[in-house]
């Protein structure tokens, strides 16, 4: 694109992990794309791995090393975090100073992610702006700031309860494990939630000081949620933050997020997906955090033993363990169970028929782009929204029904699949993950609703 944006200066702070640092590097490509300079801080480790997989095609993208990780591993996420804190921020600060200068007239932007508070301050020491960036559902984002506020006694001026939508979901009425995070029973402190929630929702209550929040979203999926969180702060919906080869095709290169942390057997996975018709293929992953219990592996992989379906399961090695005794071998024919997979790839494949998923949003919002239809099985946190929105509101999947101990049994499973990739239901949810499809690839196209929000903050940076 023309380069008039040459001198604007936006800097991203992303949070440590895959889904947070690729999610927001897609934002940074397309800000490039439109002739913006970005400068992504982050840890030294994350720096020597994107430098060879993003700067060569993006030359207004850099990168700038201001934590040092090494040392990293052993700790607790939140000494980490502090830790970070503490040695990042004055790296952070030098660093806006300099494209500050290098902005001339121009306004210059910290993106940072929205659990990293201490950076907006930081940046408007600099007299820098904030953009606080989620890789959450709106609707996930409103549920945490309403939540917040109320468990804090204030009023926000707005009709009470937060209602969204139709069908309703009312915030207190959500499944315990929406405020717990893991295991039920861990350690919580006041109002009976755990320690992370109630980190989360004071992040959420604070991205109420940012210039902007962001949101891996588009509004047509999320209208009602993105008009009610609108009348609290500037909201602006940026996704699908997801390479532009799979949904508008006008960003030359953009063909992959870029950053892995794990190990790549794509060669193994899509050659697999290749001998196998289209539609048949069940796909299943529960991200890079969920631990399913040993009873709920035992039950999927009994139903897949029990089903004539294929599938392509991924299984950390750490949750390897979990599997029934020979289940790969018995069932090598129809099944590839391996520790990591290409989810993109794997997901834009033909033979891939349904997704049974975590409902986290980046799954999500992945699965919504490549119009496939999802089984999901959320364990805790935002998931319970996302799997809200995806059965009830936006038509796209089936939540299983869990027994009376809170398992989701093999014939269930089975019952599900059966209705996703087969029956009239099935159809009905097809066409509608296809429509939703078509609508995440318009508001990123020109004049779609993502791409001009994405203008309109190019515009603000562009005045004096």
């Amino acid at each position: 694109m023309a380069n008039e944006n040459n001198t604007i200066q936006v800097i991203m702070l992303p949070y440590h992990g895959q889904g947070h640092m690729n999610t927001m590097v897609q934002f940074a490509k397309r800000l490039a794309w439109k002739g913006v300079n970005v400068t992504i801080a982050t840890t030294i480790n994350t720096t020597q791995q994107m430098l060879s997989n993003i700067s060569s095609s993006y030359k207004s993208i850099t990168f700038e090393p201001i934590y040092d990780d090494t040392d990293d591993s052993q700790l607790h996420i939140k000494d980490r975090m502090a830790r970070f804190e503490a040695e990042a921020a004055s790296n952070l600060t030098k660093v806006l100073a300099a494209k500050k200068q290098q902005a001339l007239n121009k306004k210059c932007l910290l993106v940072y992610h929205g659990s990293l508070n201490w950076a907006l301050v930081v940046a408007h020491q600099q007299n820098v702006a904030g953009a606080a960036f989620f890789t959450a559902a709106t609707a996930s984002f409103a549920c945490y700031y309403y939540l917040n506020i109320e468990s804090q006694g204030k009023g926000i001026g707005l009709e009470l309860p937060l209602v969204l939508p139709n069908p309703k979901l009312i915030v207190q009425k959500l499944p315990k494990s929406f405020l717990a995070y893991g295991d039920n029973n861990s350690n919580t402190t006041n109002m009976g939630l755990h320690p992370l929630v109630l980190w989360l929702l004071k992040d959420y209550g604070n991205s109420v000081n940012a210039d902007f929040v962001l949101l891996n979203s588009f509004d047509k999926l999320e209208e009602e949620a993105v008009k009610w969180i609108s009348n609290i702060c500037n909201v602006k919906t940026i996704g699908p933050t997801i390479p532009s080869i799979y949904l508008d095709k006008q960003i030359e290169n953009d063909v992959d997020y870029g950053f892995n942390q794990y190990k790549p057997t794509n060669e193994d996975c899509i050659k697999w997906l290749n001998t196998k018709e289209a539609n048949c293929v069940v796909y299943i992953a529960f991200g890079s955090v969920a631990r399913l219990s040993v009873e709920q592996m035992v039950e999927i992989a009994k139903a897949l033993d029990h089903s004539p379906k294929s599938f392509l399961w991924v299984v950390r090695e750490t949750e390897r363990e979990k599997l029934p005794a020979n289940l790969i071998e018995k069932m090598s024919g129809k099944g590839l169970v391996v520790p990591w997979a290409p989810q993109l790839e794997v997901l834009a494949h033909d033979a891939v028929g349904c997704f049974m998923s975590h409902c986290g949003w980046n799954s999500t919002i992945e699965a919504l782009s490549f119009g496939v239809p999802i089984l999901a099985m959320p364990q805790f946190l935002d998931q319970l929204v996302d799997a809200h929105f995806v059965d009830r509101v936006w038509g796209v999947g089936i939540t299983p029904t869990a027994d009376e101990n809170d398992l989701v049994t093999r014939e269930e499973i089975n019952r599900c699949l059966d209705e996703l990739m087969g029956g009239p239901k099935g159809e009905k949810i097809k066409e509608n993950a296809a429509m939703w499809k078509e609508s995440a690839k318009a508001a990123l196209e020109k004049g779609g609703s993502s791409d001009k929000h994405i203008d309109e903050i190019i515009e603000w940076l562009s005045s004096s």
